[in-house]
């Protein structure tokens, strides 16, 4: 499997994950034409990918999606909320509604929608697995629920959202309104929170960590590596920005050690609805 942030943060989020030919974006939060260029600086063909998948209607996760999906032909797998919300017209033979914690194959890739809390109308994360590796992008998660915490034991990369740094979300120029919004166990993890939620939950399978979706008025990169940094002793930390694509990573280039991986039948029936 190789997996990439295409775009990361509060201007935009994308996710490229892929197993030979089988490749799938989630979120388009970026226009179109900054999707193209960095999957260039990354070796990705807009042409490979068989599916995008949205996680929920704010902008900053459909900003490209329309524009992109329509040029390749692109199906959209989306939840019924969130595509009333995005108030985005497709062509219908590209929409497909799921659940939002349905089970979706797109060739060798099966994906897992992952309910959640968040201010959107019936958002979800995703868990993308080949039957050996599991991918685990978790961004906008305004609590820890259950089924977050159960992706995280499961996860051999985890994508998760360090969004903001209390101190100054606490003492930046944002209004009481916006402040409350994104604090209130709706809107996105603090950094504190997502180390306690990363160190609580994850597994010895774990092998490569992103953090992701930080917030560019309210965070740093030299923040979040700071406070993770020291609890990554034994597994591979990256830190996505806003400014650019992550590496194109590999799954054959983390640690050697092989894992079992949980059945895919316990999987789905461990993620509970709200």
């Amino acid at each position: 499997m190789k997996y990439c942030a295409i775009a990361s943060g509060s201007n935009g989020n994308c996710y490229y994950i892929s197993k030979g030919d089988s490749a799938i974006l989630i979120d388009a939060g970026i226009n179109s034409k900054h999707i193209h260029l960095r999957m260039d600086n990354v070796g990705i063909l807009p042409t490979q990918i068989k599916a995008v998948f949205i996680t929920h209607e704010h902008t900053d996760h459909i900003r490209g999606l329309s524009v992109f999906v329509k040029k390749y032909n692109i199906p959209v797998y989306i939840t019924k909320g969130s595509y009333e919300g995005t108030r985005l017209h497709l062509p219908p033979h590209l929409v497909h509604i799921i659940a939002p914690d349905a089970v979706t194959e797109i060739g060798t890739l099966r994906i897992y929608g992952i309910p959640k809390y968040h201010d959107a109308k019936e958002p979800c994360s995703f868990l993308v697995s080949d039957g050996s590796h599991n991918i685990a992008v978790l961004t906008d998660i305004g609590r820890p629920c259950k089924n977050v915490q159960h992706v995280i034991k499961h996860a051999d990369v985890l994508l998760l959202e360090s969004n903001y740094d209390e101190e100054m979300l606490r003492n930046g120029r944002y209004s009481y309104f916006l402040k409350n919004r994104i604090s209130s166990g709706w809107g996105h993890l603090s950094n504190t929170i997502a180390l306690e939620l990363f160190n609580t939950h994850r597994s010895s399978r774990l092998k490569h960590l992103v953090l992701t979706h930080l917030s560019g008025e309210n965070n740093t990169v030299e923040l979040v590596h700071a406070a993770f940094e020291p609890h990554c002793q034994q597994i591979i930390l990256s830190v996505a920005t806003r400014y650019k694509e992550t590496e194109l990573f590999s799954m054959a280039d983390l640690l050697s050690q092989e894992s079992k991986c949980i059945p895919e039948q316990d999987i789905a029936a461990r993620i509970n609805s709200f």
